[in-house]
């Protein structure tokens, strides 16, 4: 008698211990799997290092105007062609290159029946110029003028530097092969009258 009850009692607490380890089980398997919250030190290393690259990327999405370079500037201001032009005065005699725009092709038009002759008068000790009694197309660009370039003013005026200069004019050319002090006294101090003829 005593040998069934103890058997009872122990198949009783087996019974117990199994039912408890059961409802441990399924206690683990429904609960949520954990997800950390931490956020990153904003003091880190990591967040400086995305905070420059992204300081960079937005620069240079503004960075986006091209400025011409010193030698775009000058190859724009010394373009020539191979067509020439005399220009005389006096008893010298020089040949211009021309340059290839609308101005030189209107001009070479008003040459075409025979040469034109110009009364040129100084202005600002840097240039020779006389109104052409008409007005040619014009091809403005800012130039730094040196000497020998002949340039047309405002349409109507066209002037040969012997001096430097710094403004917006039409390229009509450039006379080869001379410098400022042999322009200089060639043009002389007062008003010169120079002639102009194509080859």
């Amino acid at each position: 008698m005593r040998k069934r009850i103890c058997m009872v009692l122990l198949a009783s607490v087996l019974f117990t211990i199994t039912a408890c380890g059961n409802s441990e089980e399924k206690r683990n398997v429904n609960a949520e799997p954990e997800i950390s919250m931490s956020q990153p030190d904003p003091n880190s290393e990591e967040v400086e290092e995305y905070e420059s690259k992204t300081e960079t990327v937005q620069k240079s999405e503004t960075q986006t105007e091209v400025q011409p370079t010193e030698a775009v500037r000058d190859n724009a201001e010394q373009e020539v062609t191979d067509m020439k032009m005399k220009v005389q005065v006096g008893e010298s005699v020089y040949t211009a290159s021309l340059a290839d725009n609308s101005s030189v092709d209107a001009l070479r038009e008003l040459m075409a029946d025979g040469s034109l002759t110009l009364n040129m008068s100084d202005y600002a000790n840097m240039e020779k110029g006389a109104d052409l009694g008409v007005t040619l197309p014009q091809n403005n660009e800012q130039m730094n003028t040196q000497a020998g370039d002949i340039i047309l003013y405002q349409g109507r005026t066209l002037a040969i530097y012997y001096d430097t200069n710094s403004w917006s004019l039409t390229p009509i050319g450039k006379i080869d092969d001379v410098d400022a002090e042999e322009l200089r006294e060639t043009l002389g101090t007062g008003d010169v009258t120079v002639t102009l003829s194509l080859e």
